[in-house]
């Protein structure tokens, strides 16, 4: 290969990770002429168009997402091989940019900043939109180094680690009228239901378990954020199946009550991924550990205490009301027997904390 062909690859692969002749410019040091030049020879060279204008922006052609397929790897490699630098976070200075939800953001965005305040102050952190979790396009388009997603068939570009199984629950006021009872299908289908969609699709996974036994929830309300959910759970009679751990605080301080689901909901696992341009790239390794280490650190206190205290219909307030109306107790109330089902006393078998 000739020195201007692999200077006319790396200027190309600029392009196509920055989406614009302008960025792509600033990202090489080159001037936006500069770049408009090369861009040139390499439709002459290439005979093709590479790049079609589309708004303000432009869009690859076939031919550039195929060769920009092919050269990302081996680019990446010899970059780390004519720079093998280091990461040291104490004195980088970087942003990336994470695409998540607020889910994700408030189970990440603290512990993180506490790591980069006393360890990598120069490391900015910048969240972007991610409605749409079962694609990797973010990635594609060099929008974001790490997303979450629900995708499960990454591509041979896109990496992918998974991070946690999002377990749904039934959630609702603890002074709901179903509350004080064994939630049955019957109860739970004949309830008004409250969705969160973000994407405005008013069926779920919960209407796709029931659609499966022929059966069929009324969705009464849909919200596009799990913030208006929980104000509306607390002040109505609306009741809602929501992955646990968006409304953990909530569940683990009472002011929900918590159900398993009657039906049997499949899990949502959830992966951060990134693209394969950067495997090697150090600092995305070191961010990408911190992310894995704190969902997985949350999740497992979560999980712990969902089994302990709140997998079944009450929480500890209820549980404490319980002892004191029934002078049973409290080493009967273990996790032991929560988790195991058994009754709390023979006589007292219909008191067992099960959904």
């Amino acid at each position: 290969m000739r020195p201007h062909d692999l200077n006319l690859l790396m200027i190309f692969d600029a392009i196509m990770t920055e989406g614009a002749i302008t960025r792509a410019a600033d990202r090489l040091s080159m001037t936006q002429p500069a770049v408009s030049n090369a861009l040139s020879r390499m439709r002459t060279a290439w005979n093709d168009e590479l790049f079609v204008k589309d708004g303000r922006g432009i869009q690859p052609t076939s031919f550039a997402k195929n060769l920009w397929s092919q050269i990302q790897g081996p680019l990446g490699e010899l970059e780390v091989a004519v720079n093998p630098t280091e990461f040291n976070p104490a004195t980088a200075k970087r942003t990336f940019r994470i695409a998540a939800n607020d889910s994700i953001v408030s189970m990440v965005w603290g512990p993180l900043r506490k790591v980069i305040e006393s360890e990598a102050p120069g490391i900015n952190i910048h969240a972007i939109p991610n409605y749409d979790m079962t694609t990797d396009k973010i990635l594609k388009d060099a929008e974001a180094e790490l997303t979450f997603s629900k995708y499960q068939e990454p591509g041979t570009v896109i990496r992918a680690e998974h991070v946690l199984d999002a377990k749904w629950v039934v959630v609702m006021r603890p002074n709901h009228p179903l509350a004080k009872q064994r939630l049955s299908l019957d109860n739970f289908l004949a309830a008004d239901h409250l969705l969160v969609s973000v994407t405005g699709d008013v069926t779920g996974p919960t209407d796709q378990a029931l659609a499966n036994l022929g059966l069929k929830r009324r969705v009464a309300m849909s919200v596009n954020q799990f913030h208006n959910a929980i104000a509306l759970l607390k002040e109505t009679d609306l009741i809602a199946v929501a992955p646990s751990l968006v409304m953990e605080k909530e569940i683990f301080s009472g002011e929900l009550a918590v159900f398993e689901t009657p039906v049997e909901i499949v899990t949502s696992p959830l992966s951060v991924m990134w693209h394969k341009r950067q495997d090697q790239d150090a600092g995305l390794q070191w961010l990408r550990g911190l992310v894995v280490k704190f969902i997985r650190e949350r999740v497992q206190r979560h999980d712990m205490l969902l089994s302990q205290c709140c997998r079944k219909a009450y929480c500890p307030d209820t549980v404490k009301r319980l002892i004191a109306q029934r002078t049973i107790e409290a080493s009967e109330f273990t996790p032991a027997n929560i988790q195991s089902e058994k009754p709390l006393r023979e006589h007292e078998g219909e008191a067992k904390i099960t959904a």
